[in-house]
């Protein structure tokens, strides 16, 4: 697909078939998770690629809305582990960007991806840091569920000029 394609029928799927995503699909979408910008080159992420059934089910009860069955989840996790004060908070910035390369590049892959966030809330970090075994340092960001769509949304343009000032 061309990347306009790509960026108009990038929607949130919910729902999917039972078909797995390929180890060859998801090294795809780790490469273009990774050549995503960062603040000062620092690549605070980390990807937490989930196929376990036992793990997706817990994952599903984590957050308010993930409750989605896909037969794969990424979490992006944040880690600040030895950054420097002034350029740690910016790993909320490397990692929305790394997600969003993996949500276009699984489009362009004819996949379905839906992005449910994490942080900030306290109590659903708890949970999916619990169920990864993640550190105080280790933040997790949203769980990107993926998988080969069972509804196709149409693609759309939600352009709006009244969000948009020249100045």
């Amino acid at each position: 697909m061309e990347l306009n394609e790509v960026l108009l029928a990038r929607r949130s799927v919910r729902k999917y078939t039972e078909e797995i995503v390929s180890d060859d699909m998801i090294a795809q979408l780790m490469h273009a998770a990774m050549s995503g910008p960062s603040a000062c080159n620092i690549r605070p992420w980390e990807f937490h690629v989930i196929k376990d059934a036992e793990k997706l089910t817990q994952l599903r009860s984590a957050t308010r809305y993930s409750n989605i069955t896909a037969p794969l989840a990424i979490v992006v996790v944040g880690n600040i582990t030895g950054l420097p004060r002034v350029l740690a908070p910016y790993w909320i910035q490397d990692c929305s960007a790394a997600t969003e390369n993996i949500l276009l590049k699984a489009t362009d892959l004819g996949l379905g991806t839906v992005w449910c966030g994490v942080y900030p809330q306290e109590q659903e970090i708890q949970n999916v840091s619990t169920i990864l075994g993640l550190s105080d340092k280790q933040i997790p960001l949203n769980i990107i569920h993926v998988g080969h769509p069972a509804e196709n949304p149409q693609a759309r343009d939600q352009y709006d000029s009244s969000k948009v000032f020249i100045h």
